[in-house]
């Protein structure tokens, strides 16, 4: 049995990206694994790596109804959960010129209002000293170009860090964030062209003090370390940034 063979966890949006990593690692550590996501697709490939013990759940945080579903299917899964980690999100750029209402509306129902529906469906489920992990991003402090409206959104999730861990204390529940700085799970490369997606970590890799991308493993660490081992620690924010907000 792993560090983690007695844990249930629920991850949204954990099918790719640093969702995925928090998955690789809590199920190669044991743990009983559900992931959220709104593709089959890539849900499914998502699920042929990780094992066949993963429970792979299509949804979208988005739609209260899709959530309302996932509590149903974490109580019959697993019952009650060890861990949460709210992780899903899209990160379009945001420019205030060109931002539209559309754009807008889909990004703070999927970022913001996702997130904090998530934990009140998935609150009651939680057991005594739980850990809530969010996934918020270093775009909320710092101020950088084209992220206005994303930058928002994550800042709101900070937000609710503090106030989530003050409503959850009473019942032994932590809740904590990760903040990510450059990591390199690939989406650059699927939302921009090869060109430009070359410059932009070129950039990225000068401004920062480490001098590179982080791993979407090292984000995975850090949030299983707020969830399981920050035993004293809650409504917290720790950036996994290279040093950039810090340096």
């Amino acid at each position: 049995m792993g560090i983690y063979g007695d844990k249930n966890i629920v991850i949204t949006g954990g099918s790719s990206g640093m969702g995925f990593a928090m998955a690789k690692r809590l199920s190669d550590g044991g743990a009983r694994v559900m992931i959220t996501g709104r593709s089959q697709e890539t849900l499914d490939a998502a699920r042929q790596q990780l094992g066949t013990d993963t429970i792979a759940v299509q949804g979208d945080v988005a739609a209260l109804d899709d959530l309302d579903d996932l509590a149903e299917q974490v109580k019959g899964e697993l019952g009650a959960i060890d861990a949460l980690f709210v992780n899903a999100g899209i990160a379009p750029l945001t420019p205030l010129d060109s931002t539209t209402e559309e754009a807008y509306d889909e990004l703070f129902a999927t970022n913001t209002k996702g997130a904090y529906f998530t934990v009140q469906k998935l609150a009651p489920l939680l057991n005594t000293g739980a850990g809530v992990v969010f996934t918020t991003s270093v775009a909320s402090v710092t101020g950088m170009l084209d992220t206005s409206g994303y930058a928002a959104s994550k800042a709101a999730l900070r937000s609710m860090v503090r106030s989530f861990s003050r409503e959850l204390l009473p019942n032994g529940i932590r809740v904590n964030a990760v903040s990510p700085g450059p990591i390199d799970t690939g989406v650059l490369e699927k939302g921009m062209s090869a060109e430009d997606a070359e410059q932009f970590k070129a950039e990225r890799v000068a401004d920062n003090p480490m001098r590179r991308f982080g791993k979407p493993d090292e984000v995975a660490r850090a949030a299983s370390f707020l969830a399981f081992d920050a035993t004293y620690t809650t409504g917290a924010e720790l950036p996994v940034d290279g040093g950039v907000t810090q340096l």
